[in-house]
């Protein structure tokens, strides 16, 4: 199969859980005899179209900042699409798959593929609905009705969890025929990985924005403080947010308590994460949420929030972690009780790295490759 995948962000120059899914995937759909197209700004220097690790990238305009204080930009969204088309229609491809979000891309895509006769799939990570209101205010309405639009024309879609396809039925979309394929992990590559030196009780792996809370686990972190002087909270990650966290973890006075280790490479980061006890995703949007599949894989306990549009919330049970109100107090209960008692959470380490086990990337790409030749058929 020729296969192209449509998104503004790449992988390795950025690093979130679409893009990452996209080089995995496509990955092993060369080892499997595939050509793989990615479709995206340019963010690396030198031709517009180079070969990285297999995959054949294009990079349809010149890379622009995705987010304006801590939002994703209209703007840098409409030129990749207005660009994409007619890079698209240079060549033919069996089967064109676009990461739903950040939408106007879907509908270039959508065109293409009926120019050239090629089936589009579009790949939802996670639907919005009413949140739009949340994040627009009363633009919103824009906001959800370009999502509506996307679901309309989308004749084959993929949902990355169950969460999303139960969001997108919400939005008049056939349930029957949308397949969930996951995000997934490398089981062998974190497997070799060996814990790093720094150790930490509390680990957050994420971009910091606003949805991610990271405020409301600082918070948490400075209640367990007063019986457990000595707890270590590491923050990997960096974003929008970051001085406004730096001053709120002085206001606190926990200063000597958390680590702001910023941006790291993946095998450090896994090692940082298997150095601590338990992964906290306080977020409350989120598609999927890879970072909690990470975890499993690391047999880390995860702590999320029960939150409309967290997504990662589905993927944790009280056997491997715990759910809880967004609340610093209930938070940092749930978190002394997985770091102070040894037997439980060495049970939830053990059912984590059971959890995981169903997320190998070479289980998910099988599911993808049996549904590419479902539609070309």
């Amino acid at each position: 199969m020729k296969i192209a995948f449509v998104y503004d962000a790449v992988y390795p120059w950025i690093k979130g859980g679409a893009e990452k899914r996209i080089y995995e995937l496509g990955r092993r759909m060369i080892e499997s005899g595939n050509e793989v197209h990615l479709y995206g700004m340019k963010w690396w220097d030198g031709s517009n179209v180079l070969e990285y690790e297999g995959m054949i990238l294009h990079g349809v305009c010149e890379a622009r900042e995705l987010y304006v204080n801590g939002r994703r930009s209209i703007w840098p969204a409409m030129v990749f699409a207005m660009k994409l088309l007619p890079e698209l229609l240079k060549e033919r491809f069996d089967v064109i798959d676009v990461s739903v979000f950040p939408y106007f891309s879907c509908f270039s895509a959508r065109i293409a593929a009926f120019l050239k006769g090629s089936p589009v799939v579009f790949t939802w990570h996670e639907v919005w609905g009413n949140y739009w209101y949340d994040y627009l205010a009363a633009a919103g309405v824009f906001g959800k009705g370009i999502e509506r639009a996307v679901a309309a024309i989308s004749p084959n879609n993929i949902a990355v969890s169950g969460w999303t396809k139960t969001r997108m039925i919400s939005i008049g979309m056939n349930g029957s025929r949308i397949p969930v394929i996951p995000n997934g992990v490398d089981l062998a590559q974190i497997a070799r990985i060996r814990p790093s030196v720094k150790r930490s009780d509390i680990i957050f792996v994420g971009r910091l924005i606003k949805e991610k809370n990271v405020d409301v686990l600082l918070e948490a972190v400075s209640l367990l403080r007063n019986d457990r002087p000595d707890i270590r909270c590491c923050i990997v990650g960096d974003g929008p947010e970051k001085t406004e966290l730096e001053g709120l973890i002085y206001k606190l006075g926990i200063t000597d308590n958390v680590d702001l280790r910023g941006f790291a490479e993946y095998d450090e980061v896994i090692g940082w994460m298997k150095a601590s006890r338990v992964l906290v995703l306080p977020s409350t949007r989120e598609g999927f949420g890879m970072v909690v599949v990470e975890a499993f894989a690391c047999e880390l306990p995860v702590v999320t929030v029960d939150a409309e549009h967290n997504a990662a919330q589905g993927l944790i049970d009280d056997a491997c972690g715990a759910v809880v109100e967004l609340d610093p107090v209930r938070m940092a209960a749930a978190l002394g009780r997985i770091i102070a008692d040894d037997r439980v959470r060495e049970k939830m380490s053990r059912n984590a790295g059971s959890k995981a086990e169903a997320y190998d990337w070479d289980e998910i790409v099988g599911k993808l490759r049996a549904v590419y030749e479902g539609i070309i058929c």
